[in-house]
């Protein structure tokens, strides 16, 4: 099975394709993107924002051959959820920011009667994924605007009591794996805490480095899952 990663910058997808070690990344240039093809993982830096990672999600999917769509990178960490430097994995994929504000407060989009605001990984892969790394599960939220002060950050966690995370791409990702019918999974190494914007509390490089040492354990994860014998929710 052939699984697709997508980040949203090259650092990161370098980040993941280091955890295949010394075996042979291979190339292959579509319009926009490089393609760096390492084992089982096709790995794409799609650009940041959900609208480029869909865009360039559903450009490599068309292809066909994949069975697993994963969102990965580095993103920002709820305090006392997860602290800068830990792992997470989505156990929902939840666009937090789209919809209509109000009067009242924000509305999400399924509210409005269109759309939807979610997407649920596998659980199964969940488990097998934050036992074979440590990441830990929870809700991962989407946005277009990195959340920069301590009064958003406790209206997304009083929106979503579960997230422990947020980054900018996951719903994107799924939405484009959504329309092959395609399971998704979304992995974040925290770099910073969400809250207050403090570029130089930012760690980066470490955070880099974990996603590598997380891919190293998952990529045997990946290899051995199939989404009709080890998803507990495919029908």
């Amino acid at each position: 099975m052939r699984v697709l990663v997508v980040t949203a910058v090259p650092v990161e997808r370098d980040a993941v394709t280091r955890a295949y070690g010394a075996g042979e990344i291979s190339v292959r240039r579509v319009p926009g993107a490089e393609i760096h093809r390492a084992g089982p993982l096709d790995v794409l830096a799609g650009g940041a924002g959900p609208a480029a990672a869909a865009a360039s999600a559903a450009y490599a999917l068309a292809a066909g051959g994949y069975g697993l769509v994963v969102s990965a990178g580095i993103g920002g960490g709820f305090p006392g959820a997860a602290p800068v430097g830990s792992l997470v994995v989505a156990s929902e994929i939840v666009a937090a920011d789209l919809g209509a504000d109000t009067p009242d407060g924000f509305l999400p989009v399924t509210a409005l009667g269109f759309g939807r605001d979610r997407f649920v990984p596998p659980p199964a892969l969940v488990r097998e994924t934050a036992a074979a790394t440590g990441a830990r599960p929870g809700g991962v939220l989407t946005v277009s605007t990195v959340t920069g002060s301590a009064d958003r950050a406790a209206a997304l966690l009083a929106a979503h009591p579960g997230a422990v995370a947020e980054a900018m791409e996951g719903f994107g990702v799924a939405e484009a794996a959504g329309l092959r019918d395609l399971p998704v999974l979304e992995i974040r190494a925290v770099s910073n805490a969400v809250g207050p914007r403090d570029r130089d509390a930012w760690r980066i490089g470490d955070a880099l480095t974990a996603l590598t040492e997380a891919f190293g354990k998952l990529i045997p994860v990946l290899e051995g899952w199939t989404r009709h014998d080890r998803d507990d929710t495919a029908g």
